[in-house]
């Protein structure tokens, strides 16, 4: 009996352990990206776009903030993909608000121009008795090249900026609960038109917090800088220092007098002494 006590131990230990194996593989894990690192979740935000919080493709930014504060972050876009941005907004509790609150995301490219959105709600309005409020923005495909005059979004990074636009005085400063989802599609292979190519991009990754003073300080390429190549320098030859800087306008200064002068000469040889042969009648004696 007490032999058998002994082997039906070690068996019940065994079909314990084979019974909380599935329970210990289902637990959740943070959210893998296409080349199977994972992206944890972000919990910071920036208040400028010179601290705009990094974001990746795919990755969500958890963040408690200050209603009414401007709130950014930033993500690199590459020629060919098309970015989403999701938005949710968990408002403070209702009792505590004074009205209907307005809420604005919207997209800047490096330069800081505001991009257009080609789907989703960019503005929502939370009654007092709601508590989210969802909003969304899809950029434009990012272009390979495009003139200088035009508005087109080309490869670098892209800030996003959530906002309140419309919010009563007694409100500013409740605690809310905001969650960014940053998602692309699309490639380079998708990049149009064709036909021209950008030497690199409209700004580099951000990397808030640090100074770019040396080459250590400089940031790690990331995948919309990849396949970008450097400017090429503009050739130099020995007179180049000639016709530059400040040297440029005593040589133009020079110029323009010796340029008045011969003016100023031709202009009297041509007053004074006129073309041609002057003809001298003789006097006629008187009578």
């Amino acid at each position: 009996m007490r032999k058998l006590f002994t082997l039906a131990a070690p068996a019940a230990a065994l079909t314990g352990l084979l019974l909380l194996a599935p329970a210990a593989t289902a637990a959740p894990s943070p959210s893998a990206s296409p080349t199977g690192t994972a992206k944890p979740v972000v919990h910071s935000v920036g208040t400028s776009f010179l601290t705009a919080t990094a974001l990746a493709a795919g990755q969500d930014a958890d963040v408690p903030v200050s209603t009414g504060d401007y709130l950014y972050w930033a993500f690199p876009a590459s020629e060919g993909q098309t970015a989403t941005v999701k938005v949710d907004v968990t408002l403070p509790e209702a009792a505590d608000r004074h009205g209907a609150q307005t809420w604005t995301v919207e997209l800047f490219d490096g330069l800081r121009r505001r991009q257009a959105c080609t789907a989703g709600p960019q503005n929502g309005t939370a009654e007092q008795s709601a508590t989210t409020v969802a909003l969304s923005c899809t950029l434009r495909q990012i272009r390979s090249w495009a003139e200088p005059w035009s508005g087109d979004p080309l490869p670098g990074t892209y800030y996003i900026r959530l906002s309140t636009t419309d919010i009563p005085q007694q409100d500013l400063g409740l605690a809310s609960q905001v969650r960014v989802h940053v998602a692309t599609k699309g490639g380079l292979d998708d990049a149009q038109p064709e036909g021209g190519s950008l030497k690199a991009p409209l700004v580099p990754p951000v990397n808030a917090g640090t100074t770019a003073s040396g080459p250590a300080a400089t940031p790690a390429p990331s995948a919309s800088a990849a396949y970008a190549t450097a400017p090429v320098e503009e050739e130099t030859h020995w007179y180049s220092d000639l016709f530059s800087g400040w040297n440029t306008r005593w040589w133009w200064t020079i110029a323009g007098g010796v340029l008045a002068a011969l003016a100023g000469v031709l202009g009297y040889t041509l007053t004074r002494h006129p073309r041609g042969h002057r003809h001298h009648h003789p006097a006629v004696p008187p009578q």
